[in-house]
């Protein structure tokens, strides 16, 4: 069988690669895309088995490259991705499997023989929506564990349990850890609604903190509030509107 991996992180399209290689050494890589369009392109001229697609990439995300592939082709697509909530968008495309980042070997060994017992068409739609229906809650029930941010040039895979806190800015929401302000994309509100709400508070419209990062709260005359984090030489200031959260602090 032939396979193709997408992936805007390099380092991590290689070390899927270097995975593959040694849980499937009869699999043959043909070829690895740096964005969704240079995706497509290698599915239609080279015409592999299997994909192994990011979601979010330049150009085109994962989904939207499935999304314009025609069926005939026969490529079948496993998204991996650090993101837990495009589970029902990539079965909808007929996806072999979903895996979020970080993958291990074990969960990687699952897919694989998956893909090793998909030599027949694909499945159809009763069948495909039963095995959404086993598999989407064990996705959906997890919380986002990972972020891509930006550092300078680069981009860092950080894991949420590193993270300080969230504060939104103009454009971005900035990621404070212990040693870096990194950048993302995603808004304070869609991140609260991916994050577990009993480790991330929101202590202003636009702050979120860790709560396990949190030493001390001072509270001044005026009934203002102020964090002292483990990692952090800074404090954050929590609104009126929550500083009932550390009233017992």
């Amino acid at each position: 069988m032939k396979a193709i991996i997408a992936d805007d992180e390099a380092h991590l399209a290689k070390h899927l690669q270097a995975r593959l290689a040694a849980l499937w050494p009869e699999l043959e890589v043909v070829g690895v895309a740096a964005n969704g369009i240079e995706a497509r392109e290698l599915i239609e001229g080279l015409k592999p088995d299997i994909a192994f697609l990011d979601i979010r990439m330049p150009g085109m995300s994962g989904l939207e490259v499935a999304a314009a592939l025609p069926p005939a082709l026969g490529c079948r697509f496993v998204f991996v991705t650090a993101y837990d909530e495009f589970a029902v968008q990539a079965f909808e495309r007929e996806a072999v499997d979903y895996l979020l980042k970080p993958v291990g070997d074990e969960r990687l060994l699952a897919t694989i023989e998956r893909l090793r017992r998909a030599s027949t068409p694909p499945p159809a739609a009763d069948a495909l929506l039963q095995r959404l229906q086993a598999l989407l809650p064990a996705a959906t029930s997890e919380r986002l564990r990972w972020i891509r941010a930006s550092v300078g040039t680069e981009v860092r895979l950080v894991a949420v349990d590193e993270v300080c806190y969230f504060q939104a800015t103009d454009k971005y929401t900035a990621v404070f850890v212990r040693d870096a302000e990194l950048l993302i994309r995603t808004p304070i509100k869609e991140l609260a609604e991916q994050l577990d709400p009993e480790q991330f508070w929101q202590v202003h419209r636009g702050t979120l903190i860790n709560v396990r990062q949190v030493v001390a709260a001072k509270h001044d005359a005026f009934g203002r509030v102020s964090l002292s984090l483990r990692d952090r030489p800074e404090t954050v200031a929590v609104s009126r509107g929550h500083a009932h959260l550390f009233r017992q602090m």
